[in-house]
């Protein structure tokens, strides 16, 4: 049990984050995982939030975007890592347009634990993905762009962030300019004939232009696309988080990739 040291006071500020996950505590209590703006992914408990007469309950549901008054201990002052909500209040409240929309929830499923994933350090600030996260959640409640794209394109860049952007013009092995014909996961992306290994995929050209176009946000073109060069990117980039991960993603399997009406 937490003990507050003699002559600490609770550490109280205010961030605005995304919730990605909530869980039970107890009978009336949730624990929220939150990726904030300026203090990096946070761990907090909300008191009496699944009471039916709670006056934040609703505005802590995933994907939300919410601003929030947390207190708890300042790092390295103490054991815990639980921050408490003390006020919330409702910027966006995207997890609301995904609730009749199965394939975008799932799409919204990976993005946040995809988040998560990325962050397995507490309070270590991570201002550009909390800014891709809150980007491809405005954009799949806004419907810009086919869900899957939004996805991929957020698992791409969010991979860039991370260090594991994969190679798509030059070799991932040697550099050598391309355009090359073989796609490699173990290898880091693209790879020339000279540094091909075994069982290395083929994908069509116009597969690893959707992968860069969307790395490079260039709507018009991932826009423009068909279904199976669609299909083949997410198997790509799938498989490249995954590798790099070194673990498999449980909402991945469950993204519903059709589109919806």
């Amino acid at each position: 049990m937490f003990t507050v040291p003699a002559g600490y006071r609770r550490h109280v500020y205010r961030d605005d984050a995304v919730v990605l996950r909530v869980q039970k505590l107890g009978e009336s209590d949730r624990i929220i995982t939150l990726l904030t703006r300026r203090h990096g992914r946070l761990r907090a408990v909300a008191r009496g939030v699944r009471r039916t007469m709670s006056r934040f309950g609703a505005r802590l549901e995933p994907f939300g975007h919410v601003d929030l008054q947390l207190a708890g201990s300042p790092e390295g002052v103490g054991t815990s890592t639980l921050q408490s909500v003390s006020q919330v209040e409702a910027v966006a409240l995207y997890g609301k347009e995904f609730l009749v929309d199965y394939p975008r929830y799932t799409a919204a499923s990976a993005i946040a634990e995809t988040a998560e994933r990325l962050t397995p350090i507490e309070r270590e600030p991570s201002l550009r993905l909390f800014q891709l996260t809150l980007g491809a959640l405005k954009a799949l409640a806004a419907r810009e762009h086919a869900g899957p794209l939004v996805l991929d394109a957020y698992l791409l860049r969010a991979m860039a962030t991370a260090g594991w952007a994969p190679a798509l013009i030059e070799c991932a092995v040697c550099g050598q300019p391309g355009p090359h014909g073989a796609f490699s996961v173990p290898a880091g992306g693209s790879v020339c004939p000279d540094c091909r290994p075994p069982g290395a995929a083929h994908p069509a050209p116009a597969t690893i232009g959707l992968m860069a176009a969307l790395t490079a946000g260039d709507w018009p073109v991932a826009d423009a696309t068909e279904p199976p060069v669609r299909r083949e990117c997410s198997g790509l980039v799938a498989a490249h988080l995954q590798w790099h991960m070194e673990r498999a993603m449980r909402s991945l399997p469950l993204v519903d990739r059709r589109e919806s009406p």
